[in-house]
């Protein structure tokens, strides 16, 4: 359970910063149904860029932004991309929301939201004393500082020295203090040492997205809630709703997936790593270049025993498909050989490294279930190429100009010509395994005990359904806090 203590003299500090940048909090309800938002924010909201540093920034933590750059409003389905049997090579439907239309390009600052929102709007986090500390493989410190930006708030971003020169330019700009740590996507340890460094300054409140249950509450109450509404919007007569997978970052996206199964029941759900640090199907270890997501643990919000298979991704499929949807001789295979059409093309860019790895994972899923025309497979774009453009660049320059011919074979070996090896069904008792590997990192490590390891495995209902279920309390204390700041009633 999120602890939703109320500290009074933190939140009074909270409150009166809030009132002096002009911040109004969205509730979880507002981010399942932005036509809910008052109508004069919506109107503001016409002035205001997507990455705009402006509190009003806030409401556009949803699935269901308008895809502008700027001045945009809302719409009634979420951005998605449909991926076609002539690209995948399946029949069956694969259905992708967009991450790229958030603010930040991407759905990590709906996580961040959801670990720094509970503590803020009970003043257990004190706008004025704490720095937020946000630990990260990547996209979630964005997130976190963007959030802390708009919310008054001072923050610390924490990621690995080896990811993308994008994300250190645009936080340079944002947080207040930027630490690169040593290694790679899957150098998750170091980046816990810092925040072990960092607790030490009692003014450091760390916001660890492996350990904060507000993150699987975002995701369930806003990514699961968008998913299943995305399914009965495209829906064709006799289509089910027949899995879901997921790249295991922090795994916050995972508990879209808990809602998905409660909602249909047959669904099956995949997790997805990367095959050079095969964690979850061999306990194994390494580096990998799928960024957006960390391995060498299982992550504590990880539902793991509800989760029917792990699927491992190369790395270098992930690489190799990022250069065919983004450079010119690959867009025109794509229009010229599989006939796509131009906005379906400009929306494959919308994919990210650990997108296109999440697409993989719905196309092996798909041949290992023999999935047909009539089953629909969802999964998420957690970014888009925007971030990756310097990568791009690494690999034209590693492997040379690219052609028609290496967009073929790019195609064929990488995409189409998926096995359904590295993959695993997951028993009861694999899943248990899975699960007790959690005790190495979270009980030996980070102070957890083995009593709340064994509450996730034997207690679900006290335990994921009812972090999930916490969403309405989050709300009611939203709703008082702007109301205390009196903001909404002078807009």
């Amino acid at each position: 359970m999120i602890d939703l203590t109320i500290h009074k003299e933190g939140l009074a500090h909270n409150i009166q910063k809030a009132r002096e940048n002009n911040v109004i909090i969205p509730t979880i309800a507002q981010m399942q149904h932005p036509e809910t938002i008052p109508e004069k924010i919506r109107e503001k909201l016409k002035n205001v860029g997507l990455w705009d540093v402006n509190p009003l920034n806030l409401f556009r933590i949803t699935w269901k932004n308008e895809p502008k750059e700027f001045g945009g409003q809302f719409q009634a389905i979420p951005n998605y991309v449909e991926i076609p049997s002539s690209l995948s090579g399946v029949p069956c439907r694969i259905i992708a929301m967009a991450g790229k239309w958030f603010p930040t390009g991407c759905h990590k600052v709906g996580a961040s939201f959801g670990c720094l929102a509970p503590r803020l709007v009970t003043g257990q986090f004190d706008a004025t004393y704490h720095h937020a500390v946000w630990p990260s493989t990547g996209n979630y410190c964005r997130g976190g500082a963007f959030n802390s930006k708009l919310l008054a708030c001072e923050s610390v971003a924490i990621l690995p020295q080896d990811m993308s020169k994008e994300r250190f330019e645009w936080l340079s700009k944002i947080a207040g203090q930027v630490i690169a740590t040593p290694g790679c996507e899957s150098n998750v340890k170091e980046i816990f040492d810092k925040t072990w460094e960092l607790k030490a300054d009692p003014t450091m409140m760390i916001f660890n997205q492996f350990a904060e249950m507000g993150n699987p509450l975002w995701h369930y109450n806003v990514t699961g809630f968008a998913l299943a509404e995305l399914f009965e919007a495209i829906k064709r007569p006799g289509d089910r709703f027949s899995g879901a997978c997921f790249t295991s970052g922090s795994a916050g996206t995972m508990s879209a997936g808990d809602l998905l199964k409660e909602r249909y029941p047959h669904l099956k759900l995949a997790v997805g790593e990367a095959l050079q640090c095969p964690t979850i199907l061999e306990n194994g270890f390494g580096g990998h270049r799928i960024e957006g997501i960390g391995d060498k643990h299982i992550p504590w919000i990880h539902n793991v025993k509800n989760t029917d298979m792990v699927i491992d991704i190369d790395d270098e499929d992930s690489q190799r498909l990022l250069r065919l949807f983004n450079t010119p001789e690959g867009q025109a295979y794509l229009k010229n050989e599989l006939h796509l059409d131009d906005e379906l093309i400009e929306k494959l860019t919308w994919l990210g490294i650990s997108g296109i790895a999440n697409v993989l994972c719905c196309i092996k899923m798909a041949k290992y279930y023999e999935f047909t025309e009539h089953d629909v497979v969802g999964t998420v774009l957690t970014d888009s190429a925007v971030m990756y453009q310097s990568r791009i660049q690494e690999l034209n320059d590693q492997h040379g100009p690219y052609n028609a011919h290496e967009a073929a074979m790019d195609h064929a070996l990488h995409m189409l010509g998926l096995k359904l090896d590295n993959m695993m069904e997951l028993t009861y008792q694999d899943r248990k395994r899975v699960h007790n590997l959690k005790y190495y990192t979270w009980v030996e490590q980070q102070g957890r005990t083995a009593e709340e390891l064994n509450a996730q495995w034997y207690d679900t209902e006290g335990t994921w359904d009812a972090v999930h279920a916490q969403a309405k309390d989050l709300d009611d204390l939203i709703n008082a806090f702007n109301e205390e700041t009196g903001l909404l009633k002078t807009l």
